[in-house]
């Protein structure tokens, strides 16, 4: 199942993607207005009901994705969590070896935009902003020291993630979150694929594209530490709540460390495509001062 949040008149509206368009969860079940909070508090007879007025063929009213206005799918995560240097390709390039335990930094929510928006920045706050592609875990049951065996069973699903950063504020500033947390610099979506149609995360093509040029190519096999060790480090130091985002650490490719450096400028396009999941692409914008 495909889930996403798409933007209203009258506000989110929670909806599911299928060969046909999208249908508003609301059309599908009633019983007023549906988000993706009113699922997240409880998952699992959202996802029963949602599924079984599916498998009916209930008649409901469908809209052309093309004519969407895509949010996050978690607009108001309680959390985002990062990992960095989590694929032995990028730990290499940044002559690291890989990190024995996850790095853990955080992305305000703040920082969340959808699929199709665009990100921006001023050229007098940063002219070094490059790209991150990341496959991100979205928590969908609350998680406190959860063994690796069952960390699987508190994920609600899957989707794309931008981990977008001002290299100049990162580095300069000598912790991560303020580069990373500048608002729009973490696009997410399109939509959540929910867990059982994903069998084993860690088999997953992850690329990247900028203006067509595929700058990060690379399988979620390469992590060095998979979704389900990071699900359970994760909640052995913090519990993790329905809604919180996990955002996996992205391969080798990224702009910073090429030679010559290749950084995001005004006009480009962004697209973070991962077999199973989705594309998620986003337009950069630069500002002025």
């Amino acid at each position: 199942m495909r889930l996403l949040t798409r933007a209203a008149p009258d506000g989110e509206r929670l909806a599911v993607a299928t060969d046909g368009g999208l249908v508003d969860v609301a059309d599908l079940l009633g019983g007023g207005s549906w988000t993706m909070a009113r699922l997240l508090a409880d998952v699992g007879a959202s996802l029963a009901a949602i599924a079984q007025a599916l498998a009916r063929g209930d008649p409901t009213r469908t809209q052309a994705s093309a004519g969407a206005v895509w949010l996050p799918p978690v607009t108001r995560p309680g959390k985002i969590v990062a990992i960095g240097r989590n694929y032995h390709e990028h730990a290499a390039e940044q002559g690291e070896t890989a990190p024995p335990d996850p790095v853990v930094f955080a992305k305000f929510p703040t920082s969340l935009v959808g699929h199709d928006a665009d990100i921006a920045w001023r050229s007098a706050d940063t002219d070094q902003v490059d790209y991150e592609a990341e496959l991100a875990v979205v928590v969908g049951r609350m998680a406190r020291e959860v063994p690796v065996s069952r960390a699987l069973d508190h994920v609600l699903g899957y989707t794309c993630l931008n981990d977008v950063s001002a290299r100049d504020l990162q580095f300069g500033d000598g912790q991560w979150v303020r580069g990373k947390s500048l608002d729009t610099f973490c696009p997410m979506g399109p939509w959540i694929v929910t867990a059982d149609e994903v069998p084993d995360p860690g088999r997953l093509r992850i690329r990247c594209l900028v203006n067509g040029e595929v700058v990060q190519d690379a399988s979620t096999s390469q992590m060095v530490h998979d979704v389900p060790s990071l699900v359970a480090f994760c909640s052995r130091f913090m519990t993790l709540e329905p809604g919180d985002v996990i955002a996996t650490g992205t391969p080798g490719g990224v702009g910073v460390f090429r030679d010559p450096p290749r950084f995001l400028g005004h006009g480009d396009d962004v697209v973070v495509d991962i077999d199973g999941i989705g594309r998620l692409a986003n337009h950069c914008r630069v500002i002025g001062s």
